[in-house]
């Protein structure tokens, strides 16, 4: 909705958190006349009552659209209704943090006026009250959730990856890739899509968006040599982020050297540090068995696994088997999930030599202190969603970077 739409109307944010707060202040600076509440599910369980009062209701990513039974918008919606900038959308089921930042940081060493917003933590809106002028840059992460009720496309589409994912709150996986696909839904001839060619899905979207289709570059065009990013995964993060700043016109030179220095995000197989030859890495990120799968190819000797969370019922089998085949031999199982996980090992004619079955992450990492082979790396990439235990993947890969260290001396 544009700005002129919202003036003199009743509105009612739905959903007060961080996006939510953000929206209120962009409504305050930019439509002062109008007439703004707030509803949120901590109000208690009947927040959603009483929305057809309002002229506008703004919803929040996280309430899913199936519970609303009147027309509404989005922040995402009225940022791209209102934005003069250059925008470029970055989704996929895992990486799209990692390719917008490291994007973003290409284009900041080139000299770009470019802001990172959206999914990853930057209220679009927030940028927009600071806009300039056509020339500012968005670099966008975007989530499923977003997506789900998208109504324009960015200038530059560009798609990590698709495997299944939040199907609890799509209801099925093929409800959660048409959400993540609408990214191009109304993109023209002049748009673009950058794509993974690894995905038979993406590339049939390829074939039928109206958007140039552009898939990741094969090559990059520097010395490769000096990427500290590990994984076969995060190369396909830096070969994305490479074509899209090809697209607007950036010397290899300046990828070069911001790639050279890009460290990587948190929790994403972040190195916690090495004791008593065991090396700890924090991907607490990982929240699906296709993400620990690429955690565990990502070296050539992991000893130590810890797995498991909140069960959304994903297949594990992939998973099993690659640890059977790498003969992983100390495992922890988290609940829920982690029985599961256990059951696909086993399946795979494989017994690990050291198991626990724990709740308490001291308690997990004491035991990969105690049976972690020396010389090896102990991976936390648990497969599965954070949420039976802990409030956020955050949460957990800081209490796991905090009992590493603390049990450091005294093992």
């Amino acid at each position: 909705m544009k700005f002129k739409d919202l003036a003199d109307k009743k509105i009612l944010i739905l959903g007060f958190g961080k996006e939510g707060k953000a929206t209120r202040e962009f409504l305050q600076m930019f439509v002062p006349t109008a007439a703004v509440s707030i509803a949120d599910q901590k109000d208690g369980s009947d927040y959603l009552a009483g929305l057809d009062r309002y002229d506008v209701v703004i919803k929040a990513p996280g309430i899913p659209k199936s519970l609303l039974s009147v027309p509404y918008t989005t922040a995402t919606n009225i940022f791209f209704a209102n934005t003069k900038g250059y925008t470029i959308g970055v989704t996929g089921s895992k990486g799209k943090s990692t390719t917008a930042s490291l994007l973003y940081a290409i284009l900041k060493k080139d000299g770009k006026n470019v802001h990172l917003v959206g999914n990853i933590g930057n209220p679009m809106l927030t940028a927009l009250c600071k806009e300039q002028n056509s020339e500012t840059v968005y670099v966008i992460e975007l989530s499923s959730y977003q997506l789900d009720d998208i109504l324009y496309s960015p200038r530059i589409s560009l798609i990590t990856n698709e495997f299944p994912e939040h199907m609890d709150y799509h209801g099925c996986v093929e409800s959660y890739w048409e959400a993540k696909e609408r990214i191009v839904a109304r993109a023209t001839r002049d748009d673009y899509l950058i794509y993974n060619s690894d995905y038979p899905r993406l590339v049939r979207l390829a074939k039928t968006t109206k958007a140039k289709a552009i898939p990741f570059v094969t090559e990059l065009p520097f010395d490769d040599t000096h990427i500290r990013l590990l994984g076969g995964h995060n190369r396909d993060n830096i070969r994305a982020a490479v074509t899209a700043a090809g697209l607007l016109n950036i010397p290899p030179a300046t990828m070069a050297k911001t790639v050279a220095g890009f460290r990587g995000l948190p929790h994403r197989l972040e190195l916690v540090g090495t004791y008593h030859s065991i090396s700890f890495y924090d991907d607490a990120i990982s929240t699906t068995p296709e993400s620990a799968i690429c955690a565990i190819e990502s070296f050539p000797s992991v000893g130590a696994i810890l797995l498991g969370g909140q069960d959304r019922g994903y297949d594990f089998s992939r998973l099993g088997k690659l640890i059977a085949k790498r003969r992983i031999g100390t495992i922890v199982f988290f609940p829920d999930s982690g029985e599961s996980i256990y059951r696909t090992i086993i399946d795979a004619s494989y017994a690990p030599a050291h198991v626990l079955r724990t709740d308490k992450m001291e308690e997990a990492v004491s035991f990969v202190y105690a049976h972690a082979p020396k010389d090896s790396v102990c991976l936390l990439s648990n497969a599965s969603p954070s949420y039976s235990l802990w409030e956020n993947f955050e949460k957990k890969g800081d209490l796991f970077a905090q009992f590493v260290r603390k049990h450091s001396s005294g093992s």
